[in-house]
This record gives C-alpha cells, sequence and structure tokens, in this order.
C-alpha cells in the first residue's frame, strides 16, 4: 500500500477518535444542566432533543469513521472509490452533529440534514463500489 493509501484511512481513525471526544464534551456539557427540569423547555422539548442526538452523532458517526478506517486493513478498497468513501464518512462526522446542534438553535437548519445524510450514502456506495471493482 503506498503513502497515500495509508494516509486517508489514518485520518479517518484520528477523525472518528476526535468524535468520541466531542461526544464526551458535549454530555459533559448537557449533564451540568440534566437535573434542571426547565433546561431548555424540559426534557421532551424539541431543542433539548436535537442537543442529544447531535451528541449520540459524534459517536456514531465517529464510531463508522473508525470502522472504516479498520476495515480498509481486512479488505482494501480501490481508488478513488477508498478516497470518496473517505471524505464521504469525514463530511458525514463533521455535519451530522453540526446539523443537530444548528437546528437546536434555529428549526431552519433543519433543512441542511441532506447534507451528512448524502455524504453517509456516497460513503457506502463507494465503499461498496470500490470493493466490488478492486
Amino acid at each position: 500500500m503506498n503513502a497515500e493509501g495509508i494516509i486517508w484511512p489514518m485520518l479517518n481513525l484520528q477523525m472518528g477518535w476526535l468524535g468520541f471526544v466531542f461526544g464526551v464534551l458535549s454530555g459533559v456539557w448537557m449533564g451540568m444542566r440534566f437535573h434542571d427540569e426547565a433546561w431548555l423547555g424540559g426534557y421532551g422539548s424539541y431543542r433539548r432533543r436535537m442537543l442529544r442526538l447531535g451528541h449520540i452523532a459524534c459517536f456514531g458517526m465517529g464510531l463508522l469513521n473508525v470502522l472504516y478506517a479498520l476495515s480498509l486493513s481486512m479488505q482494501p478498497v480501490g481508488m478513488p472509490w477508498g478516497r470518496l468513501a473517505s471524505w464521504g464518512w469525514l463530511l458525514a462526522l463533521m455535519s451530522m452533529p453540526l446539523c443537530c446542534w444548528l437546528t437546536a438553535w434555529r428549526k431552519g437548519f433543519r433543512h441542511l440534514f441532506p447534507v451528512p445524510v448524502l455524504a453517509s450514502v456516497i460513503a457506502l456506495a463507494s465503499l461498496f463500489t470500490g470493493w466490488r471493482y478492486l
């Protein structure tokens, strides 16, 4: 595997773990106020649900990036599909929690959710295509 083939999975691995860090930090931040039933309109409020979803998205998208990076050691992906899958997972990791948190702030940001969804679809399609045409 050449240097370029190693850089991409390493970036996904590192950013995936960084996603876990942001998941923990956002959980700590929310946990400092969880006892206040009225915080952000109560436990079941739209704003509070979106914040929790962003918190979980950090872990979920982080895990998908880590799994992608580790999967390449078992089953390589042909280029350019591997690079496209890598960028898709990275974009999903950054945009899904951000969309959730922005939507908690202003409901109009919900229209940005196609960005992380399409990034995930592109990542999956590229991954499967890269495996097929390796």
